[in-house]
């Protein structure tokens, strides 16, 4: 064994972890009828004497993981062997050592299966960091200075829009205040909304049971999936408005169904029932269409981004003001230093943001970059919510807590992405006992 200072990355585990959650029904939508949440599920290993390891997964719903989890280890060269203190001391560096190779870019650049690749590895590098300083990584990252934080973020293809010096000032806007906003959080925890009682496949019933129950706990927003049947929808939507109230902010999320017209045409059905926002109208690369949609909906928001490939995108929908809403996700870019440049544009266009979550480990990851921006970036909770589903959380080490509507803050180190041991034997991908007999 190692001690910390001399320790060295000796092992890259990726094991293909998947749950069976089309039984349910739970998590379906227009796009995605039976998924089973899955995790490329990546563990870094080290031989310091500490034995901190670093936890993080690429999010998948079924079928492919495997060619995720591939991905992941074919990464293993470029991780395996360096020097934790070289790593952890510079993300930046490490992050751009992954998206900048140039064979590897071939294979993006900077998007799919090979992106959401590197973004396993940078998160799993944050979490290894953060349980180093011992600290949750909102708060490690909330933490750093201006200037550190700056360094994490490649500018490359961003200049147009967003300068490092730029980023330095939204950033040095937001000191003041940094400690009372950590207090607040750990006293008070971060907005969310549930899209428990929405998914496609459930009854009318279950919808308006789960709604009402949502309401009771505390959400002051929900969320319905849409796209399937229009005539299926209002009548869905108006059961979901009658159970919750005029007063509860509705969402609606087509997961990317629709052409532009028909999205227009949609909305315009389901508008009667006050919609808050309608989240990925179309295909996550048409900044163009996205722009014709909400020029169209308003006052109707438009919401995007857990299928956005990287921050270019976001940086052209956020241009051409084709979005009133940014929803990062934990796993879909190259990770947090990627997720700290969009949370960065969005603050230089004033765009709040509302991340994805849901699937297996997003939300015990994206409530992390919430409350960073709110420590460190953005500065504020306005308008702001982090999506909560109540599911497959208990087969994490440190899975989220939400009360009254609320994130509470994470206060143990890292990025709560472990799961549990019991969890990975069961669940593994063919040959855990839970699939022995399904496939």
């Amino acid at each position: 064994m190692s001690s910390p200072e001399s320790a060295r990355i000796v092992a890259l585990d990726v094991l293909d972890v998947r749950f069976p959650t089309s039984e349910q029904l739970d998590g379906s939508d227009a796009m995605n009828p039976e998924p089973d949440y899955s995790a490329a599920y990546v563990r870094l290993r080290t031989d310091a004497e500490d034995g901190i390891e670093g936890h993080a997964l690429a999010f998948t719903t079924g079928r492919g993981n495997d060619v995720q989890a591939n991905a992941i280890a074919a990464l293993a060269p470029y991780v395996v062997g360096r020097e934790v203190t070289e790593v952890c001391g510079d993300l930046g560096g490490f992050a751009r050592s992954l998206t900048h190779d140039a064979q590897l870019r071939w294979l993006g650049p900077e998007k799919g299966v090979i992106h959401m690749a590197a973004g396993a590895l940078v998160n799993a590098a944050w979490d290894l960091a953060a349980k180093r300083a011992g600290m949750p990584v909102w708060r490690f990252l909330g933490e750093m200075s201006p200037q550190q934080i700056v360094a994490q973020v490649d500018f490359r293809w961003l200049s147009d829009a967003l300068t490092p010096d730029e980023a330095l000032e939204i950033l040095r806007r937001a000191l003041p205040g940094r400690a009372e906003r950590i207090a607040l959080l750990l006293e008070r925890g971060y907005p969310a909304y549930t899209t428990t009682p929405g998914w496609l496949g459930y009854s009318d019933e279950k919808l308006a049971r789960l709604a009402r129950e949502a309401v009771a706990d505390g959400f002051t927003q929900i969320k319905l999936k849409v796209g399937a049947s229009v005539e299926d929808d209002v009548r869905r939507m108006k059961t979901a408005r009658e159970a919750v109230g005029d007063n509860i902010r509705i969402a609606v999320d087509a997961n990317q169904r629709w052409d532009v017209q028909p999205a227009i045409d949609w909305m315009r059905r389901l508008a009667p029932y006050d919609p808050y926002w309608i989240e990925e109208p179309t295909s996550p690369d048409d900044i163009l269409g996205h722009a014709a949609v909400r020029r169209a909906v308003q006052p109707i928001k438009v919401a995007t981004g857990e299928h956005v490939a990287n921050r270019v995108v976001f940086k052209q929908l956020l241009q051409a003001g084709a979005v009133d809403i940014v929803q990062i996700d934990a796993a879909r870019v190259g990770g947090i230093n990627e997720n700290i440049a969009i949370l960065l544009l969005a603050a230089k266009f004033g765009v709040p943001v509302c991340p994805h979550a849901g699937g297996v480990g997003l939300c015990e990851m994206v409530q992390h970059l919430s409350m960073f921006d709110f420590v460190a970036v953005s500065a504020t909770m306005r308008d702001r919510v982090i999506e909560y589903v109540d599911h497959l959380h208990e087969h994490f080490v440190d899975p989220v807590r939400v009360e009254h509507g609320r994130y509470l803050a994470p206060i143990l180190p890292g990025l709560s992405a472990r799961m549990l041991p019991a969890s990975l034997k069961e669940y593994r991908y063919p040959d855990g006992p839970v699939w022995a007999d399904r496939v």
